[in-house]
């Protein structure tokens, strides 16, 4: 239970929440004489390192076959902790679209509740498809350039909703034909 990934993405798990308050406490750095980008810079330093757990956690399981359950429940859980963490700050900060939020969130709890469905039905839909990949690297892209209040993240967002959705589409479809073909058996 305790390997090397499991070790980072329960890294990613402590991140996220400090990450997240850090978004909602800016005054922390502007009260002590800093200048509000440390608090986005840190914020977003911070995603950074979680995110390159994310990849790490993934690569050492693949690589040192240590390929887990609780890797497998916790790896994902981790990423959404985080993602989420950092949508929910900037919108709760007013630095995302609040529609853009409610389409991930959506897609994010549909999807785990599939991936619920997927588990007691004996049904293997777990790996990451190539639509889901983009979509993680396009949400991660569009919340560095919004924590960091760059020109473009509104737009990017938008990119990580439409990938998301469409992520979360194939998904269901590819969940779809499982469950077809495990009842034609």
């Amino acid at each position: 239970m305790f390997n090397i990934p499991n070790t980072l993405a329960f890294i990613r798990l402590l991140i996220a929440p400090l990450m997240f308050w850090i978004i909602l406490n800016p005054q922390v750095f502007t009260d002590n004489g800093w200048h509000i980008t440390w608090s986005y810079y840190t914020a977003a330093l911070l995603f950074v390192i979680a995110s390159v757990t994310d990849f790490f956690d993934g690569y050492v399981a693949r690589q040192l076959q240590q390929i887990t359950i609780v890797g497998e429940i916790l790896d994902p859980l981790a990423d959404k902790m985080l993602t989420l963490a950092a949508f929910l700050g900037l919108m709760m900060m007013g630095d995302a679209s609040v529609w853009a939020i409610y389409i991930i969130i959506v897609r994010e709890l549909f999807i785990t509740g599939l991936r619920t469905l997927s588990l007691s039905e004996g049904i293997d839909i777990n790996s990451a498809s190539w639509a889901g990949k983009v979509k993680t690297v396009a949400q991660m892209i569009a919340i560095g350039f919004l924590l960091m209040h760059w020109s473009g993240g509104e737009l990017l967002l938008w990119i990580a909703v439409a990938l998301t959705v469409y992520s979360g589409i194939e998904y269901l479809i590819g969940f779809s034909k499982a469950y077809q073909k495990k009842g034609d058996k």
